[in-house]
């Protein structure tokens, strides 16, 4: 059975996307730790047409993060596919990890999104609050199964109210990161 081509936003206003996201639900992956909470992203665009990466998580009370960089795939194109790179390990960064972002459903607010990437391995329900309305959920959960998604891998990420405003006690050494290549 052929896949579906999957459809991405276009004409999407990186200015109006870039500040913090909250990750509400993703497929697990052993980039990020297990246990993880209050998990987001905060982007921010540079001068030179280039998004800085921030991606945080809590895990055990502690902060861990990585940082890395985003563009566009193809920077003739409309479509909302970038290109994300990070360095690891994050303690001592030696080997570039590049992956797909691709904006799958943005609202016209830029309040939530739905992004993923062509292999469908990779799952992620972002929002600009760390909490989501059911209906809003339900709805970014049936456009990810419409494009081909397994959305029974999809989990729910934890998150306190308020959520964390500063940086918190960090794990220097990226324990975290050693810890996801076991799969804990």
């Amino acid at each position: 059975m052929a896949t579906k081509v999957m459809e991405v936003v276009k004409g999407l206003d990186l200015k109006r996307y870039m500040g913090r996201w909250y990750e509400i639900a993703c497929f697990p992956s052993r980039f990020q730790p297990s246990d993880g909470v209050n998990t987001r992203a905060t982007y921010t665009l540079g001068d030179d047409g280039a998004i800085r990466v921030l991606n945080e998580t809590w895990s055990g009370g502690k902060r861990s993060f990585i940082e890395g960089t985003a563009y566009k795939a193809d920077p003739n194109s409309d479509e909302a596919k970038l290109k994300v790179r990070f360095w690891v390990p994050p303690f001592l960064p030696l080997f570039p990890v590049t992956g797909d972002y691709w904006v799958l459903f943005i609202d016209p607010d830029y309040q939530y999104a739905l992004i993923g990437q062509p292999s469908r391995n990779y799952l992620w329900i972002l929002s600009r609050k760390n909490d989501m309305d059911d209906e809003i959920y339900k709805e970014l959960v049936e456009k990810a199964k419409d494009e081909g998604y397994d959305v029974s891998k999809l989990q729910k990420t934890p998150h306190t109210n308020p959520a964390p405003e500063g940086e918190g006690p960090e794990d220097t050494k990226g324990v975290w990161w050693l810890k996801s290549l076991l799969g804990k």
